[in-house]
């Protein structure tokens, strides 16, 4: 098996150059009046100056050497990096989801109808009893689901000033909880990868506003003692929070609101098929039983009346107010609606059930100890070697690596969820590069990646003095 990603290069030292270095020409731009001051202004611009042929060259040879989903399997653990049909991006692309946002309510019936079916889906799945879609992203979800518990224990006069967060859950709990101005209270794991109830037992209290919680976690454990996990919190008078990251593994088969989740976010832009990575674009909806429904943000999409002869918005008795402008990611929101409604509930329950398979059958291919199971949509496998050396040549064989030394439970974890947009081809091509890495010496291994237009780089320089422009770059090389 062998994989060898382009480089473009014109000499032994230079990647693809920059349009204007190819070809360029200088405009006069001096002499015009403006009100900017002068330390923000040119005399002149240089520009690229390139036939269409040339500039279509230059962008197909970048897309190149580049990996992404279409190049094949991206299995980053907690990630669901899958495939997103592209009949989704037609839609969006409908001259009729050009929607200008202030546009009069009478005028956009249609989209306000759109909005207000995903909120009912939305909830439908999650078991939730209502559903904002504001939130651009899934950290902006948690934020969102936060802010909302916080409201609704000041309106009911409780000062609580603790979140609990298991010690495995995502990154992005512990800082969406201490950003609403929390303490945060991280929770060991028990010796199955669950939550421990005793631990949990001890850690609520008077002062316990919320448990942040992923099911199946980090891991891809089901949370097997889920309704004795939610009477301890809302025994204790908090409420219990669902990290929608993981809705994959439970589409049509399990609900967080049966299991007593209060409030939920749902990453659309992971489960419901819209663009994830590189920055965004995304959409975090949250969901929230009856008792925290006047808090969630505006503005909200209802009926007019009884007979559903249309749509308005309109602002919760108790809002915590906006979040974020206008009505959410709206071609965002758009997509996961049209995934939604093309797959319906058996497509949703198959996805969810594809996902799991996958996830065990790779499991169970690969020559690696894999130390918990059986597993939802994703596992952990723990590497003999170095997992950030190990994912780094997988990239010679063609594949994406996994998610490397997270979560901690596991040693030189290796977290992968293949999701269920695989087949089982390429399942095996996946354990065939994990297997293949296991045989190799260790001097081949801290060498990789060997066959990618980028080398392996330095990441801890890169973290602490990142070098974000091409000026930045030659500047560094001047020096």
């Amino acid at each position: 098996m062998r994989y060898d990603q382009a480089r473009w290069t014109e000499d032994e030292d230079r990647y693809e150059p920059l349009l204007a270095e190819k070809r360029s020409t200088t405009v006069d731009v001096g002499g015009t009046e403006s009100a900017l001051p002068e330390d923000l202004t040119r005399e002149s611009l240089t520009l690229p100056d390139l036939s269409e042929p040339e500039l279509t060259r230059h962008y197909t040879r970048l897309s190149a050497m580049n990996y992404g989903i279409e190049n094949g399997p991206f299995p980053l653990g907690s990630c669901t990096m899958k495939y997103n049909p592209s009949f989704t991006e037609d839609v969006a692309a409908l001259p009729s989801a050009s929607v200008h946002p202030d546009r009069s309510k009478a005028s956009v019936q249609g989209t306000l109808e759109l909005l207000y079916r995903l909120q009912e889906y939305l909830g439908r799945i999650g078991g939730m009893d209502a559903v904002t879609l504001q939130p651009p992203a899934g950290a902006a979800g948690e934020f969102t689901g936060i802010l909302i518990a916080k409201a609704y224990h000041e309106n009911n006069g409780n000062d609580r000033t603790e979140v609990i967060v298991p010690d495995s859950a995502h990154g992005t709990n512990f800082a969406s909880a201490a950003l609403a101005g929390y303490d945060v209270v991280s929770l060991p794991g028990g010796e199955d990868g669950r939550v421990d109830l005793d631990a949990l037992t001890a850690a609520v209290g008077d002062d316990t506003a919320a448990l942040m919680l992923t099911n199946p976690n980090t891991l891809g454990l089901f949370e097997r003692d889920i309704t004795e996990i939610a009477d301890i919190v809302h025994d204790a008078g908090g409420l219990l929070y669902y990290d929608g990251a993981n809705l994959n593994a439970l589409l049509g088969r399990a609900r967080p609101g049966d299991m007593g989740f209060d409030v939920m976010h749902y990453n659309v832009h992971k489960t419901f098929a819209t663009p994830h990575g590189g920055g965004g674009p995304g959409a975090g909806p949250v969901g929230v039983t009856e008792e925290l429904t006047e808090f969630l943000p505006e503005p909200r999409v209802r009926r007019t009346d009884e007979h559903g002869n249309g749509f308005e918005l309109f602002t919760p008795e108790r809002s915590i107010g906006r979040v974020h402008g206008y009505q959410g990611n709206w071609l965002v929101l758009l997509k996961a609606y049209a995934y939604i409604a093309r797959l319906g509930d058996v497509g949703l329950r198959d996805a969810s059930a594809k996902a799991v398979l996958n996830a065990n059958y790779l499991a169970s291919q690969i020559e690696y100890d894999v130390p918990f199971g059986p597993f939802h949509h994703e596992f952990v496998a723990s590497a003999t070697n170095d997992a950030a050396d190990i994912a780094k040549r997988m990239l010679d064989y063609g594949v994406h690596p996994p998610t490397t030394k997270w979560p901690e439970a596991v040693e030189q974890a290796l977290m992968t969820e293949p999701t269920e947009i695989e087949n089982r081809r390429t399942l095996d091509q996946l354990a065939k590069a994990f297997n293949a890495v296991t045989a190799e010496d260790e001097a081949m291994i801290e060498t990789a990646p060997q066959r990618t237009a980028a080398r392996r780089i330095d990441q801890a320089t890169a973290a602490r003095t990142p070098r974000l422009s091409w000026q930045a770059l030659d500047e560094h090389d001047e020096q």
